[in-house]
């Protein structure tokens, strides 16, 4: 039989010379160069280990002349945590000390009578590799735990059953505000603003069932009840058996507000370029347009009767080109950047589209409103919003109702623009390009944009924007 030729050290703690030597020629069956060292009692093993020698697996009698039973597991436990495994070798057989022993932390517990060669051999390869094993998860964990709490991004763990914090770093003890026993006695929701602790149930609860992994933009609210827009990424991790959510959270608030005055200056000098274009076919083209109008008036007389028909065509042709065009200049030009109201905006924008020849409509701008008006950029976005949804509706939706009403709510400027066609599957259509924009726009003040439709049942756009964003 061919031996182990690896060096292990082997600590023997036993008082009786002639088990000692039964174990030591069991050790040198299966191992080639074992080196044993004896310790006869308690405090000559404590000596060893207290002095620094080190041990590849300790063998312990429980039965020694200064120290015996669970006193003596416990103790030699506690010097051997130092790095060594513990394997207990008695003459008694009792079952529950055993298990007792074994969940104390003893890696095994071997009966004398019944001890071989290969049992012995077995059970210290299999105490060196676990003990082996679990001082490389000891590593880990301590790596996991340095990187959690040293981590410069917020980072923690929940219960995703029950939204419980579990644990967090320092990082989100300093932005959030709250002290870490603060942390463990809320949820989730409690970091939520109140209007948005809904959905927020509502995406957890969906990230939980579709996938394991899961990102997302939201909105959080810190301990002195200031607002943040948080990237979140979370995954499953387990501990002990159980399943938790580890989140990795990152403040974008001044990154969204930097790309907003980007965008929102985009924007602006995209609406001076329509307005400039919109005023030069008002003023210019539509000009030219109307004297044509008036030369071909002055030719009435000048066509013979058989041709007549002919000038009457061109004559409405042009009248009909020049009121497209005016509608167009209208919409490219909203009414409002002659110092008139929102009202009025939307009301040419109607008239524009010719809404009036195919659906019923109600507007109803709220006193409040008229009395308080948003700034004009907020109502440009209103507008455009506005003119992006009618197209959509004239185009697809096959209403003949359409309701628009504006007002102020909660501290909150709102737009709600309702018909009763044919509704459509948002999920499909929530990517479009026309609903995009109107989210975008909506977002650019932190508003809310949300759409309420299914098939065969209408279609709501609502859009909230914040008194304190709109003015």
């Amino acid at each position: 039989m061919r031996k182990d030729e690896k060096h292990y050290r082997i600590l023997v703690v036993e008082d009786n010379p002639g088990d000692f030597v039964i174990v030591e020629d069991l050790l040198t069956e299966q191992i080639l160069l074992p080196d044993i060292t004896h310790a006869t009692n308690y405090k000559s093993a404590f000596d060893l280990l207290k002095t620094g020698n080190t041990f590849d697996v300790i063998l312990l009698d429980l039965s020694l002349p200064d120290k015996s039973g669970e006193q003596l597991v416990s103790e030699m436990l506690e010097i051997a945590s130092w790095g060594c495994p513990v394997i207990i070798l008695t003459g008694y057989t009792d079952i529950d000390f055993s298990i007792k022993s074994v969940s104390a932390g003893i890696s095994d517990y071997l009966i004398k009578d019944d001890l071989n060669a290969p049992m012995l051999y077995k059970s210290i390869i299999y105490a060196i590799e676990r003990k082996k094993n679990i001082s490389q998860l000891e590593i880990s964990e301590k790596k996991y735990s340095d990187l959690f709490n040293l981590s410069f991004q917020c980072m923690w763990l929940y219960d995703p059953q029950t939204f419980k914090f579990i644990k967090v770093n320092k990082a989100t003890t300093a932005l959030y505000g709250y002290s870490e026993a603060e942390f463990l006695t809320m949820t989730m929701m409690d970091i939520m603003p109140a209007e948005d602790i809904a959905k927020a149930v509502e995406d957890l609860q969906s990230g939980n069932i579709k996938n394991r992994a899961y990102k997302n933009s939201t909105k959080h609210r810190k301990k002195n009840g200031e607002i943040i827009e948080v990237e979140i990424s979370s995954t499953e991790i387990s501990i002990n058996d159980k399943l938790y959510k580890s989140v990795i959270a990152i403040d974008i608030t001044e990154k969204n507000q930097y790309e907003n005055k980007i965008i929102r200056a985009i924007i602006k000098t995209q609406e001076d370029e329509r307005y400039e274009i919109g005023g030069e076919l008002h003023d210019n083209v539509c000009q030219i347009i109307a004297a044509c109008q008036f030369s071909l008036g002055m030719l009435q007389n000048a066509v013979s009767k058989e041709k007549i028909h002919l000038l009457d065509q061109c004559k409405e042709q042009v009248k009909m080109a020049l009121i497209e065009i005016r509608n167009l200049s209208h919409r490219l030009a909203p009414a409002f950047f002659d110092n008139s109201n929102l009202e009025d905006a939307f009301v040419s924008l109607f008239n524009t589209f010719n809404v009036s020849e195919q659906a019923e409509i109600f507007l109803d701008v709220d006193e409040s409103v008229k009395k308080y008006p948003p700034s004009m950029e907020v109502q440009l976005n209103l507008y455009r919003i506005m003119q992006e949804q009618l197209r959509n509706i004239l185009k697809y939706a096959k209403a003949n109702v359409i309701k628009v009403i504006v007002f102020i709510h909660n501290q909150k400027l709102k737009l709600e623009i309702t018909d009763n066609g044919i509704g459509f599957n948002k999920d499909a259509a929530i990517n479009g390009i026309g609903l995009a924009n109107m989210k975008r726009r909506t977002e650019l003040f932190s508003g809310k944009f949300e759409i309420i439709t299914s098939p065969g049942n209408g279609c709501s756009i609502l859009v909230s924007i914040p008194l304190s964003a709109s003015n």
